[in-house]
């Protein structure tokens, strides 16, 4: 090694990623001792150490984090000239990585995805479910997929959902042995699944009290991460969940769910935007993923702000 190319790059930017060399070694398909060795080369090349690694911890030095910033631009601008030079071709090329929060996963992109890939043969897709609110920039994602409220101010966002409606709900058997709660004060003698986000904060239920907005501290013996979990409880009767309405459409629409606090019901999430850095240009195959968002998602008008700072005009 001469000096540390592209592919040398990716691997030292991967190590910092993941903190750890044995994944950087997974997703890279390489030996953890070849990973170790690459990293290992480009500090004796370049005359400094990069990484300080112990047998629990890997973490960058002030040389290792100052040309980590670099690489990243560097290397996001070398992947968009060779996506722009595929396009030539006619058709988006190129692979994107996209942090989602785990409902966009589910409501947005799962069903999605399948017609996007057929459509784009020559775009690959990785998707990281996360509830957090990761740097999107440092993790060397493309975009990511958040509700509104939740993005930066130094984002382009753009609206890929309606408004979502919150809902309560829970089993008629659940109902019938338990009684129905008839305002939010009477949560406090119901069994309530509550929901983790990854960040270790508990999900509050919100509610419309005197037209203010008003989070109710409720009890129950299950807290889930997964939804899938939290709904099986439900319609198993175990307990009543506050949770988005598209989740329980068809639980409700079949009769196995019954939705409870109607009058109290929380103004609707502000729904899910697609966002990535302003200083950054879309790569053609990013562009084309939020054309196809855009178009088999969104009925309200892109120019919609929310609470985000910007909307993206894709060209």
């Amino acid at each position: 090694m001469n000096a540390p190319g592209f592919s040398e790059s990716r691997v030292f930017l991967t190590v910092l990623e993941l903190k750890s060399f044995t994944k950087a070694a997974r997703r890279h398909g390489l030996s953890p001792a070849r990973v170790s060795d690459i990293v290992r080369q480009m500090e004796d090349l370049l005359g400094v150490r990069l990484i300080e690694r112990t047998t629990r911890s890997v973490a960058p030095t002030a040389a290792g984090e100052r040309l980590s910033e670099r690489l990243r631009i560097v290397l996001a601008d070398y992947e968009a000239a060779l996506d722009s030079i595929k396009e030539l071709g006619g058709r988006p090329a190129g692979s994107l990585r996209l942090n989602v929060a785990p409902p966009a996963a589910d409501l947005i992109v799962a069903p999605a995805l399948p017609r996007f890939l057929a459509r784009y043969p020559e775009i690959s897709v990785e998707i990281v479910e996360d509830s957090g609110l990761t740097d999107i920039v440092a993790g060397r994602f493309d975009a990511g997929i958040r509700p509104g409220m939740r993005l930066a101010r130094d984002m382009v966002a753009v609206r890929i959902s309606e408004r979502i409606p919150m809902v309560v709900v829970g089993a008629p058997s659940y109902f019938a042995a338990r009684g129905r709660p008839r305002d939010p004060q009477d949560l406090v003698s119901h069994e309530c699944i509550r929901f983790r986000l990854s960040n270790g904060t508990l999900f509050p239920w919100t509610f419309r009290i005197k037209q203010r907005r008003t989070e109710v501290q409720v009890q129950g013996r299950l807290i889930a991460q997964g939804m899938e979990v939290a709904r099986a409880a439900v319609n198993d009767g175990a307990a009543i969940f506050q949770v988005p309405l598209p989740y329980v459409a068809s639980d409700l629409a079949e009769g196995r769910l019954e939705r409870v606090l109607g009058d109290w019901a929380d103004t609707p999430i502000d729904g899910f935007f697609l966002y990535y850095p302003a200083s950054r240009q879309p790569r053609p195959a990013l562009k084309a993923l939020v054309q196809f968002l855009r178009a088999t998602q969104t009925s309200s008008p892109a120019s919609r702000t929310g609470n985000v700072n910007k909307v993206a005009a894709v060209r």
